[in-house]
C-alpha cells in the first residue's frame, strides 16, 4: 500500500478504496469492520474494532476514503488495524484516478474524442441513435470498467477498450473501403455499453458482481433490447435497429462465448475480431507487466493456460503516429 508513515509515531495514513467490507461480532459480542483496502499499489486485509455504526459512520464496498492505522502480523500476514477511518470530501483535493487502477486517458477525454467520432457520421439515423444512447448513459460511461476481473477491468475501462477499437476501426477503413465505417462505429460504441447495467459499479471504477439482470441475461441482449426500444423513440428504421442489434448480439463471435448468433455480414465480424484481439492483447500485456525480459509469466487461464514469454522489445519512441 502506498500509504505514508506519520512522523515521529508507528502510525501510516493514506487514501484508498474499500474493496471489500463486511461486519461481522467477535467472540465478546463487539462489532468490527472486516476490509480489504485497495490502492495503485496492492490490496491489504484491514479491521476496524469496535465498531459502532452511525448515519455519520457508515461504509459501503466502493467507498473513497481516508485511513489511519498500523500495521500489524497476523497467521504470518501483514493486515492493517484501522484507528480512523473517513469517507474523502473535496477539501481532501485529491483525485481518485490516483488511487485505483485507472485507464491512461481519462474518462471525459475519452468520452470526448468518441463524441467527435459520432458527429462525423453520413448516416444521420446512426449519428442520433448512437448521440442519443450516449447521453442517457454519459455520468457512468465517464468511469464504468469493461470487466469485473478480466480485459480493462479498471477505472473508465469500459471507455478505453471503446476508443480502442474505433481507432483500429479507422486504420481498418481506409484499408478495406468496402467496410462501412458509419455502421462498424456505431456496432463499436454499443457493443458493450449495457455493461452498466450488468456489472455493479460506482465512481471508484471497480467492478463488484453481477446484477441480476446481469447474470439472467446478459450485455448482449441487454444491448439490443436498448437499443430496439431507443431507435423506436427516435423514429429509426427496422433495417438499422436490425443491423445494429445483430452487431450486439454476434459480438463474442461464437456461441461457446456467448455469442447469439455467428457475425454475419462483414461489420459485425469486424466487430468480433476488433473486440477479441483488443481484450487478448490487453491481457496479454497486462500479464506480462511484472514479468523480467528472457522470462516467461505463470498459465493465463483467460487465454487458454498458455505461459507467455517477455522478449523485452519495445517500441516505445520508435512510433511516428500518422
Amino acid at each position: 500500500m502506498n500509504f505514508k508513515s506519520i512522523p515521529s509515531t508507528q502510525f501510516f495514513e493514506g487514501y484508498c478504496i474499500i474493496r471489500n467490507i463486511e461486519q461481522r461480532t467477535t467472540s465478546k459480542g463487539s462489532q468490527y469492520l472486516d476490509m480489504t483496502l485497495a490502492d495503485t499499489d496492492g490490496e491489504i486485509v484491514a479491521k476496524l474494532w469496535d465498531y459502532h455504526e452511525s448515519a455519520q459512520f457508515s461504509f459501503s464496498q466502493f467507498d473513497f476514503v481516508k485511513v489511519r492505522g498500523s500495521y500489524v502480523t497476523f497467521n504470518d500476514s501483514q493486515q492493517f488495524r484501522v484507528d480512523k477511518i473517513r469517507k474523502v470530501t473535496p477539501d481532501d483535493d485529491v483525485n481518485i484516478d490516483d488511487y485505483v487502477p485507472s485507464a491512461v486517458l481519462s474518462g471525459e477525454v475519452m468520452l470526448l474524442e468518441i463524441g467527435k467520432i459520432v458527429s462525423s457520421f453520413e448516416d444521420e439515423e446512426l449519428k442520433r441513435l448512437v448521440t442519443a444512447v450516449i447521453g442517457k448513459y454519459k455520468d457512468k460511461l465517464i468511469y464504468w470498467p469493461a470487466a469485473k476481473n478480466l480485459h480493462h477491468a479498471v477505472r473508465s475501462g469500459l471507455l478505453m477498450h471503446t476508443l480502442t477499437i474505433l481507432r483500429m476501426a479507422y486504420s481498418l477503413c481506409q484499408i478495406y473501403s468496402y467496410v462501412n465505417y458509419d455502421l462498424l462505429c456505431a456496432g463499436i460504441i454499443l457493443h458493450d455499453i449495457l455493461k452498466i447495467e450488468e456489472l455493479d459499479s460506482n465512481e471508484s471504477g471497480i467492478g463488484g458482481d453481477y446484477t441480476v439482470k446481469g447474470n439472467l441475461i446478459g450485455h448482449l441482449v441487454m444491448g439490443a433490447i436498448e437499443i430496439d426500444e431507443m431507435g423506436k423513440e427516435l423514429g429509426i428504421s427496422d433495417e438499422t435497429l436490425m443491423l445494429l442489434e445483430h452487431m450486439l448480439i454476434s459480438h463474442h463471435g461464437i456461441p461457446e462465448f456467448g455469442a447469439a448468433k455467428y457475425p454475419m455480414f462483414i461489420e459485425a465480424f469486424v466487430l468480433a475480431a476488433l473486440d477479441d484481439m483488443d481484450a487478448k492483447l490487453y491481457e496479454i500485456s497486462n500479464a506480462l507487466e511484472n514479468v523480467e525480459a528472457g522470462k516467461f509469466s505463470g498459465k493465463q487461464w483467460a487465454l487458454d493456460n498458455r505461459i507467455l514469454y517477455n522478449h523485452g522489445r519495445s517500441n516505445e519512441g520508435n512510433i511516428t503516429l500518422l
